[in-house]
């Protein structure tokens, strides 16, 4: 795509040629003779960038400079100007500019410096944008659920985001330990530095301390060079230590120093280094299981488990799997490409039955199929995947059913009485609500005989 530089020098001539040998350049130039001409274009058209030349009539340079710098902070600006007054231009840099270009000059240094300065904001608007997508992701929106349990954690990751406390998160795998860990960091006054995750369970134990401390170069066979560890990497962020039940005893020392002095030394090293660094800790395992049975150091796991978060497995938080649902179905048919809006009542009986003992991440694997597969704009039974009916929630009686097509038809009723009662009746609002056509509901109404009194109908 072409980018807009806007030129502005109060020598016409000279704003004229600027702007043609740009064209020629391959950029789209427009010339202005004044500052006020200048903001007047800017708020009427898009520039990727401003050339002007310091000394200009009424408002010269630094004061378009100011108000380009107040209104528009994301576009850079290059100052021209003689060489009596460079001092000047350097000053200006401190106060936001680019860069300055002395007069006479080569319009080869001109190109120069126009390029690096848009190539630099390039990277900073690819900065941002990944940070507002980082932000978005890992907001507090993205932890879904209404259920006890879940509200529980939404509390405590509220509590504790703005402090520096260690935090230990244990739950099930799938239970969405590294999205909690996200949020917390992106909810924390760290949020501007780094997030470094490292899966202690994933890295063979020669190589898992070079891989949080670090080495120097010739440390050891094979260390052709020096290498920064995790902990150096998270400086003034978080680490974010997944598994930490799988690590092994002989590193666990180590760790411990790290973790209390915030100081470690890299292997081969002959020196500390102190470091800046947010430990969140997560497991699946019973760490007092494993403390108890010499696998894990009791004074490392008392100072990781300062604010410890106990996240529900998602067969116990059951009310959660339509909202849930609901969310990845959102995400997924954007993703894909493919106009899927809801699902029938079955379909979400069948969810709400199951065992889930994947956890947040089976259900959002087999939202993704049923997306895939899915033949209309409502997920309905088939779309499912048959392993989902292979483990039903436990509720006191037999895992199984004894009559599918009873229990789905049970659970079918209930979901649509209770859509009814929250829309007062109105069936337009409770196929809304279950995601299906208000002729569909109709047809559902009919078939399971329910009866519509007065009091839900008026």
């Amino acid at each position: 795509m072409t980018q807009n530089i806007l030129v502005v020098d109060d020598e016409e001539r000279l704003a004229d040629v600027l702007a043609l040998a740009l064209e020629d350049l391959g950029y789209r130039a427009t010339a202005v003779t004044s500052s006020q001409a200048a903001l007047l274009e800017l708020g009427q058209a898009h520039f990727d960038l401003v050339l002007t030349d310091l000394r200009l009539p009424v408002m010269d340079g630094r004061a378009l400079l100011r108000e380009v710098r107040s209104r528009w902070p994301e576009k850079p600006v290059v100052v021209l100007t003689a060489f009596a007054t460079v001092r000047d231009a350097v000053e200006l840099v401190k106060e936001g500019a680019f860069d300055y270009i002395a007069k006479p000059f080569e319009m080869e240094d001109v190109a120069t410096t126009i390029r690096r300065a848009l190539r630099l904001a390039d990277v900073v608007r690819d900065n941002e944008r990944l940070r507002r997508e980082l932000e978005g992701r890992y907001s507090f929106d993205t932890l879904i659920g209404n259920s006890p349990a879940f509200r529980r954690v939404i509390e405590q990751v509220t509590e504790v985001c703005e402090t520096r406390a260690t935090v230990m998160l244990n739950g099930e795998s799938g239970t969405g330990k590294e999205l909690v860990a996200r949020a917390i960091h992106f909810n924390s006054p760290r949020r501007n530095r780094p997030f470094v995750a490292v899966n202690c369970a994933a890295i063979p134990e020669a190589l898992l301390e070079s891989e949080l401390f670090g080495h120097v170069k010739g440390a050891f066979t094979g260390a052709v060079s020096a290498r920064i560890g995790r902990f150096a990497a998270a400086d003034g962020g978080t680490l974010f230590l997944d598994e930490i039940g799988d690590m092994p005893v002989a590193i666990q020392a180590k760790l411990l120093r790290a973790v209390q002095e915030r100081s470690f030394e890299a292997i081969g090293a002959d020196r500390s280094q102190n470091v800046d660094v947010r430990l969140i800790a997560a497991t699946h395992k019973d760490m007092r299981q494993a403390v108890a049975e010499g696998r894990f150091r009791e004074d490392l796991f008392y100072r990781l488990n300062v604010f410890p978060i106990q996240l529900p497995a998602l067969r116990e938080r059951p009310e959660d799997i339509p909202l849930l649902a609901s969310h990845f179905l959102d995400e997924l048919s954007d993703a894909i490409g493919k106009h899927v809006t809801g699902f029938s009542p079955a379909a979400l009986a069948a969810m709400v039955g199951h065992n889930w003992p994947g956890n947040i991440r089976e259900l959002h694997n087999c939202i993704e199929r049923a997306v895939i597969v899915a033949k209309s704009a409502t997920i309905d039974i088939p779309d499912l995947p048959r392993d989902l009916f292979d483990n039903p929630r436990r509720n006191g009686r037999d895992a199984l059913p004894r009559d599918l097509d009873a229990e789905l038809e049970r659970m079918e009723r209930e979901f649509i009485l209770e859509a009814l009662r929250r829309s007062d009746g109105v069936q337009v609002k409770a196929a809304r609500l279950l995601g299906i056509a208000e002729r569909s509901l109709w047809h559902r109404i009919k078939k399971l005989g329910i009866k519509l009194g007065r009091t839900v109908t008026e």
